[in-house]
């Protein structure tokens, strides 16, 4: 696979995974159901696919690696439940913004701990996405202490999102993706489970609908779009994956006004054009760039 085919093929995820506002909010749930839903039929989705040849992979992982695979599941079902509990204590603005952070945590903490060079294309694609980011969200920071909690939760969905990324980039280099992932998303669906049992959360009561989209968030945003970031970690450094995650909200915005007649204002295009200027000043650059564990 050649460095413009692997950066092209990030386009698929962040569509995918662009549904997933759509389907939240279209779901009538509570957050901690809708994150476990999502992760459980995920799961059960790939178990055809990932059981066969599941046992030996894992009996061969190194211990630590083994550690490391149960740590993914854990901080990607905190993630989500963080992340989507925050939009009822703050606003989408805020919540956004604080977990849009996720790609500056990650290139951080890879350049501290992994002792990979950040390039400073991809720093300065990160900043130019991330204006682009503030924009489309409005300017959210507020001083209103109500909102803290809220805010707080998203900051522990955007370290618990980075740390995801960056597990995941280091197993990928040696387990297979659908051994990766059928474990992780399962490890994430009982971490989930604990989570709801704790909060009270309902797992039963919905309507016929909501069962529906519940389906559509495992199938799309989660098995196709979470997966094939999975898959591209292999090929592509964490913080650059985590990147193009900050396309999400440009198509949630294009179905946002086909589904609901939100159109999104000038602001929000002007945004939207920032944060794909700053995707491809990041992704697209010399070819002595590519790759390697030096460089990003």
């Amino acid at each position: 696979m050649n460095r413009s085919a692997k950066y092209l093929m990030l386009i698929v995820p962040t569509v995918a995974v662009a549904w997933a506002a759509i389907f939240i909010r279209l779901a009538d749930a509570d957050p901690v159901s809708t994150a476990f839903f999502r992760m459980s039929f995920a799961a059960l989705f790939l178990l055809p696919f990932g059981i066969r040849g599941l046992k030996s992979a894992l009996s061969q992982m190194p211990r630590k690696d083994f550690l490391l695979l149960i740590a993914s599941g854990l901080v990607l079902g905190v993630h989500f439940a963080a992340w989507i509990t925050s939009l009822k204590y703050t606003t989408i603005a805020n919540s956004v913004i604080i977990v849009s952070t996720q790609p500056f945590f990650v290139a951080v903490t890879e350049a501290i701990l992994w002792r990979t060079k950040i390039a400073p294309r991809a720093v300065i694609g990160m900043v130019i996405a991330f204006i682009g980011m503030v924009l489309i969200t409005g300017f959210g920071f507020g001083v209103d202490t109500s909102n803290l909690f809220g805010e707080f939760l998203s900051f522990i969905g955007a370290v618990c999102a980075g740390t995801y990324l960056m597990v995941g980039r280091k197993l990928r280099q040696t387990l297979n993706n659908r051994h990766y992932i059928l474990p992780v998303y399962s490890i994430a669906a009982i971490t989930l489970f604990v989570i709801g049992l704790v909060t009270h959360a309902p797992l039963s009561g919905f309507s016929g609908t909501t069962w529906i989209y519940f389906l559509l968030l495992a199938l799309i945003p989660t098995v196709i779009g979470h997966s094939l970031y999975n898959y591209l970690l292999k090929y592509i450094k964490a913080h650059l994956v985590g990147l193009t995650i900050l396309g999400e909200p440009i198509g949630a915005i294009v179905l946002g006004a086909i589904i609901f007649g939100e159109y999104p204002s000038v602001q929000a295009g002007i945004g939207g054009v920032l944060i794909l200027i700053g995707i491809t000043f990041a992704l697209f650059r010399k070819k002595s760039d590519d790759s390697g564990r030096k460089t990003a």
